[in-house]
């Protein structure tokens, strides 16, 4: 039948009022985003007044998302970025000469004593002074290995040792340091991601390239050397006891031992224990706070094993001086004054609030594995953005007038009801991109341009169709139903066909291919309920209310 029940109708622009809602604060961008950017200040626990009237620039009862703006029409910063996975290689020998230092001390009377030797910095060289003993050394250093897990599901050692007369020679091995090589990436992308997610930029694109690179584009910021001050910073936090303190940069620093100068200090160095207590990594939080002078500072607290270790360390060695050390230059040398059980505590220095909030930052997302590399930067400016927007307005607003006025011509009234219906489409379209926080980039816009063109072919098989029926069928409203009816298999096959090349290159391709296969396949969506529903309901409407005796298509 034409008539469609009041619930079907009820349920059609239900779903049109939605959608177009949620397309409503794109038509205010600059406001929602304003507001949208004071709320989530507010949420962090800061306010004031300026800020209050930020939010209160969109009401909080209505939607607020919005379709995020790509890098090449909002502007921003461009980076390709090298991880110096070697880093961690060193890092890893460097860590496991203690326990190869313990183990051979334990056979003192069999190998004698243990001396380490400068090398390659991916090696690790132990020259032992009896040479009767070497064969035993090798064995002792072979058993501190662990097995590592392969994708062919053999398991072979971390190590590998070598034995040249009396000295041997630790590396890692090929598959552990695949395996490093991977947990160092991915570790990587993290600390990257949730580092410009702290500073509130909004969908960044962050992907890997390779074995060991990183593309990062961060759209609305003002230079990709901020992004760069940001993800440079290893944020290397260490905790280490303090052997003395001295004015000579060059003074020896002892075996195990390293010199490090002060942040504050100029002038003033300090010799550590090269094995900290704790490190950064073993953080649970840390945030801006206030000293007892009420100057900035950075509050920190550890996690439950690391909380135990400091804890009996601050016990056994009250009196003593403890430093911490960011990025090898000590940030504060407490004394320690107290057992401190509950592993909190605080950073001061000559902080400002803002110093210390970017620490805390820091911090709270992590040390990165390895240094970055930065190979390629570009900062993208917000006027060729601006044109590309304002060129796929014109083009898109040029297609639909064209294609409105085509419509309007060749169907009559019924083109009309088609042409509401390509203006609701649209709406609809905006409505889900910005209920998924969809990116649009320019081929992004070219995607609804062409769903412009498209999204009355679905109007056109019908309007031609009901036709064909008017000769044929007995009135007005049989024609309109069957028109309807035998033209549904070809609006599925034709959309269904379209539909699967968009899933084809949203999951092949990646970027601006991405953007494309998703503002097409959510048109090709809209304009088959449009099509269908939409327009059907505006028909059924309007022949409820007319009951002509003709029609003309």
């Amino acid at each position: 039948m034409l008539t469609i029940s009041f619930p079907k109708q009820i349920m059609i622009w239900l779903t049109v009022v939605v959608g177009l809602m949620l397309a409503l604060p794109n038509g205010f961008y600059g406001r929602v985003e304003t507001a949208n950017d004071a709320r989530a200040v507010i949420a962090s626990g800061q306010t004031n007044a300026a800020l209050e009237q930020d939010a209160g620039l969109w009401p909080g009862f209505l939607p607020s998302n919005l379709v995020n703006l790509g890098l090449d029409l909002r502007g921003g910063a461009h980076l390709l970025v090298e991880v110096a996975v070697e880093d961690v290689h060193e890092a890893f020998l460097e860590g496991f000469w203690p326990q190869v230092r313990d183990v051979l001390a334990a056979e003192r009377d069999t190998v004698g004593f243990v001396t380490r030797e400068e090398g390659v910095p991916n090696e690790l060289r132990v020259r032992i002074s009896e040479t009767a003993g070497a064969n035993r050394a090798f064995e002792l250093v072979r058993g501190l290995g662990r097995p590592v897990s392969t994708f062919t599901g053999a398991a072979s050692s971390n190590i590998d040792v070598r034995l040249n007369g009396n000295l041997l020679v630790i590396t890692l091995s090929e598959a552990e340091m695949s395996a490093v090589n991977e947990r160092t990436m991915l570790q990587t992308l993290e600390i990257i991601r949730r580092r410009i997610d702290e500073v509130g930029t909004r969908e960044p694109t962050i992907q890997r390239q390779g074995a060991d690179r990183v593309l990062v584009q961060v759209p609305g910021v003002g230079s990709a050397q901020d992004v760069k001050d940001l993800l440079g910073t290893t944020a290397q936090l260490t905790f280490n006891p303090v052997v003395a303190r001295t004015s000579d940069a060059n003074q020896s620093p002892g075996t195990g031992n390293f010199i490090v100068p002060s942040q504050d200090e100029p002038g003033l160095y300090y010799i550590l224990e090269r094995r900290p207590v704790v490190t950064g990594e073993q953080l649970e939080n840390a945030q801006l706070d206030f000293d007892q002078n009420g100057r900035p500072a950075v509050g920190f607290r550890f996690n439950t094993s690391a909380a135990r270790i400091f804890g009996d360390y601050t016990l056994a060695n009250i009196g003593s001086p403890f430093a911490i050390v960011l990025d090898n230059e000590v940030i504060s040398a407490p004394t320690i004054q107290s057992h401190i059980p509950g592993g909190s505590g605080i950073i001061t220095g000559n902080f400002t609030t803002e110093a210390a909030t970017n620490l805390a930052v820091l911090l709270r997302a992590g040390a990165l594995p390895a240094e970055l590399m930065f190979l390629e930067e570009r900062t993208i400016g917000p006027e060729l953005g601006q044109d590309s927007i304002d060129a796929g307005r014109l083009a898109a607003m040029v297609g639909g007038a064209l294609v409105v006025l085509f419509m309007g011509l060749t169907y009559g009234l019924f083109g009309w009801f088609a042409n509401i219906a390509l203006v609701i489409n649209l709406g609809l379209i905006f409505g889900l991109l910005s209920l998924i926080g969809a990116t649009l980039t320019l081929p992004g816009i070219a995607g609804i341009v062409l769903t412009v063109g498209m999204a009355v072919d679905a109007n056109v098989l019908v309007f031609e169709r009901i036709r064909e029926e008017m000769k044929t069928a007995k009135g007005p409203a049989r024609a309109i139903e069957l028109g309807y009816e035998k033209a549904l298999s070809a609006i599925t096959d034709s959309n269904f066909t379209t539909f699967m090349v968009a899933a084809i290159l949203f999951t092949l391709g990646s970027g601006p291919v991405r953007g494309f296969a998703v503002t097409l396949g959510l048109g090709i969506i809209t304009s088959v309920f449009t099509a269908i529903f939409v327009t059907r309901s505006l028909i059924s409407i309007w022949f409820a209310y007319r009951r002509p005796k003709t029609i003309e298509v």
